[in-house]
């Protein structure tokens, strides 16, 4: 499996990635995050691809986008993270975040650190976040579905 961002010739691997109702509680669509990463240059569209399945979709936000969740100019944050529904409880999401911290280095010079929100039902993702190496801080922010945790990763 390997990370990319976001080209034009992904387009068909978006068409055809899968949420259920229950994800989609939880996360945008990839279509959505590609709409606001046009809006947005700070937007980054990864998208992590197995044997040529795009089983892992989220968005890099770096500035402006980390504001609500840190105080650290020289973070970046991870929003709408999922797995197409076909492709769940194989290890691809553990293997993405895995990959990240390096993704990150190479592609993303001055991030120290990895940020997200998780949503504080969503016990199966904060599970995911903490075997990962995300970091609770007691930091909590209200998001758009509900009570989020802020959790980080130290680059």
């Amino acid at each position: 499996m390997e990370l990319y961002i976001f080209k034009d010739r992904f387009k068909d691997l978006i068409e055809q990635y899968q949420l259920t109702e229950e994800q989609l509680e939880f996360t945008g669509t990839p279509q959505q995050c590609l709409e606001l990463s046009k809006e947005d240059s700070n937007r980054h569209s990864i998208l992590a691809i197995d044997e040529e399945k795009l089983v892992v979709f989220f968005v890099l936000h770096q500035h402006a986008g980390i504001k609500p969740y840190s105080d650290n100019e020289h973070a970046m944050l991870i929003r709408a993270f999922s797995t197409d529904y076909r492709y769940q409880g194989k290890g691809y999401a553990k293997k993405a975040l895995m990959l990240l911290p390096d993704f990150i280095k190479s592609n993303y010079s001055g991030v120290n650190e990895i940020v997200l929100a998780v949503n504080v039902k969503n016990q199966a993702a904060q599970g995911l976040y903490k075997k990962c190496g995300y970091c609770d801080n007691g930091r909590r922010v209200m998001g758009i579905k509900g009570e989020l945790i802020v959790m980080s990763y130290d680059l």
